[in-house]
């Protein structure tokens, strides 16, 4: 990311102004349709850089953020994430191209942003200035917005154009930017001392009374002055330089802006507070230029963990590149009007929990794989490669590495191209549950297929026998694991995949579609779940035959399965009584639920006992 002598011109307001740190989260997390502040449990309507914490999901807390096992962002002591639109260009026959970050290649396979954490406002010069509370979220700027106002709230969206020698504007400048345009959001940080979110997510917060909105007194409606945030996210857009066309900028952001006016950022809070809040009280040097390695209060990742950390898609659907419209149907909506919410057809929604498979399943070969590794300098797989042999790159694929390394227990693939073998993984280089890691790199050989990445191995495991030989998928960032949010706000899809009749099903009601860790045939959402447990699955060879559940206390839910291929379904009984126990009556033929065919890939269709 960039950090230059632009510092200096942020920092300066109308008033004294104390110390600030700032860092570059160098890749993103994730790249989707995700945000839990606005859609919580649902797909959102347009595409998100989303950066920090391992424990980001399309529902979270601040405990699944706590729970994060590493961060795309520097400071260990912060789970916290971060995340705004993501920006394209239009061409002129109305495709797109998505704009890589400055340092990015046209792949658009990192991204990033820089975060500011600034001491702004009389609280600061009062050292009152407070961290945000555990369980705090908040949203910046308007996504509908497509004219300016004048007032605070507006004045916080701006955009530099680097290189360009030109003051900053509050819409996408209507000229190239040499070093790059800088899309900035500043949130408010007057907070009513009460609320941890509001309706809207912003009613809760305010920007100040007085001065400026980033730096006054605050009014006293929200009388508590928190820590003040602010992000920069710097596009490549010069690498589009000679494509211009038209009077106007060829730029738009994920919503369908073109203005840049709906330009937004959205934060959940992670943070280790007491640490956050030595943050505030001590890193407060303004001639240490905001580098966090001046701030003694935090520990840091390397850069080679912030890299590795990364999460699978959770939807499946192309977002970087070239597409053939904007993700989410969002149409290009200059204004200056509000934008109206995106609104797909039934037959095009995204549905979470169906995003695209990083690895090959060979377990038809006896091999599984395992996830993600790192590598290095010192191999991890040290007893053959194919680094030496001629043209083995190019024709590099799953398949022929698992072939190179038969005899051996691991196979791992790197940077597209490469193929090492070994007996042993040393656990500081094992993949991470649920961590993608920089194995994002497609094959030389089949570009269907991925073949690990810079230092990072896509590992496969030799196994025993075929009959035992299970892949080790990625769980994303549903955050469905150990969450029954899901469940109780099922994702809407084209159409019910079961033709229901439920007034004919005793004491059940059809709740609807959702995404939910993938269970053997049946799966039994008891009151284990409520206290933390993992669900009980419950295998049944016919659907239709009585349920033995082997669980006594009370079910919440049922979820029957949709297969992932157009085939017949056969009828889903379901049983009459909430309590299950480990033997259940016959199901009277009006409790079955009647099927058709169907294509949703990894949907459940939910039941939740009346």
């Amino acid at each position: 990311m960039f950090f230059g002598r632009v510092s200096i011109v942020l920092l300066a307001t109308s008033r004294p102004v104390l110390g600030f740190i700032r860092f570059g989260c160098g890749n993103n997390l994730v790249e989707e349709r995700a945000d839990p502040i606005v859609a919580p449990g649902q797909v959102a309507g347009h595409v998100h850089k989303i950066a920090g914490g391992s424990g980001f999901g399309f529902s979270m807390d601040y405990a699944q953020a706590r729970s994060s096992s590493c961060s795309s962002c520097p400071i260990k002591e912060d789970f916290s994430n971060y995340w705004t639109p993501k920006l394209y260009y239009q061409y002129q026959n109305g495709t797109f191209q998505s704009v890589p970050t400055v340092g990015d290649s046209m792949a658009d396979l990192n991204g990033g942003m820089t975060v500011y954490y600034l001491q702004r406002g009389p609280a600061a010069d009062s050292k009152t200035l407070k961290a945000f509370p555990e369980g705090f979220r908040m949203l910046a700027g308007d996504s509908s917005k497509r004219s300016f106002s004048n007032d605070f709230a507006g004045q916080a969206i701006s955009y530099s154009c680097l290189g360009g020698n030109q003051p900053e504007t509050n819409a996408m400048p209507n000229y190239n930017c040499p070093g790059g345009l800088r899309a900035q959001v500043f949130f408010p940080s007057c907070w009513d001392g009460v609320n941890l979110d509001s309706t809207d997510h912003k009613s809760h917060l305010s920007y100040p009374s007085t001065g400026a909105y980033n730096s006054g007194g605050c009014p006293s409606t929200h009388p508590v002055q928190l820590i003040s945030l602010f992000f920069e996210v710097l596009y490549d857009t010069n690498q589009f330089a000679s494509m211009w066309y038209g009077q106007n900028h060829p730029f738009v952001f994920a919503n369908g802006d073109p203005t840049g006016y709906g330009f937004h950022g959205d934060f959940v809070n992670g943070w280790d507070i007491g640490v956050l809040q030595n943050v505030v009280d001590q890193c407060d040097d303004l001639s240490a230029q905001g580098v966090v390695d001046a701030c003694s209060a935090v520990t840091q990742f390397t850069q080679a963990e912030q890299n590795a950390c990364r999460l699978p898609s959770q939807i499946n659907e192309q977002v970087a590149g070239y597409l053939p419209a904007l993700p989410g149907c969002n149409p290009v909506t200059p204004g200056p009007g509000p934008a109206a919410a995106a609104s797909c057809p039934g037959a095009v929604r995204a549905v979470i929990g169906s995003g695209p498979s990083y690895f090959t399943d060979a377990t038809s070969k006896g091999w599984a794989f395992q996830g993600c590794a790192t590598d290095g300098s010192t191999r991890t797989l040290t007893d053959k490669t194919t680094l030496y042999t001629a043209g083995a790159g190019d024709t590099m694929t799953v398949e022929t590495c698992l072939t190179f390394c038969q005899g051996y227990t691991f196979a791992g693939l790197e940077y597209g191209q490469e193929c090492y073998c070994g007996n042993t993984v040393a656990a500081d280089r094992a993949p991470q549950a649920g961590i993608l890691g920089e194995c994002n790199m497609k094959c030389k050989g089949d570009s269907t297929e991925f073949c690990g990445g810079p230092a990072a191995l896509s590992l496969y495991k030799a196994c025993a026998s075929t009959s035992n030989c299970q892949n080790v998928p990625f769980e994303g960032s549903t955050g469905a694991i150990n969450s029954t949010l899901p469940i109780a706000n099922p994702v809407a899809v084209s159409s019910a995949p079961y033709s229901i009749i439920s007034s004919t099903i005793p004491s059940w009601n059809y709740t609807g579609v959702a995404s939910i860790p993938t269970p053997s045939t049946l799966l039994v959402l008891s009151t284990s779940v409520l206290a933390g447990k993992q669900p009980s699955v419950v295998p049944v060879s016919k659907p239709a035959a009585p349920v033995a559940v082997p669980v006594s206390e009370p079910v919440t839910s049922i979820a029957v399965p949709v297969p992932s291929v157009a085939v017949p379904v056969s009828p889903i009984a379901l049983p009459a009584s909430k309590s299950l126990a480990t033997t259940a009556a016959p199901v009277a033929a009006s409790s079955v639920c009647k099927a058709k065919t169907v294509t949703v890939i990894k949907q459940y269709t939910v039941y939740t006992h009346i």
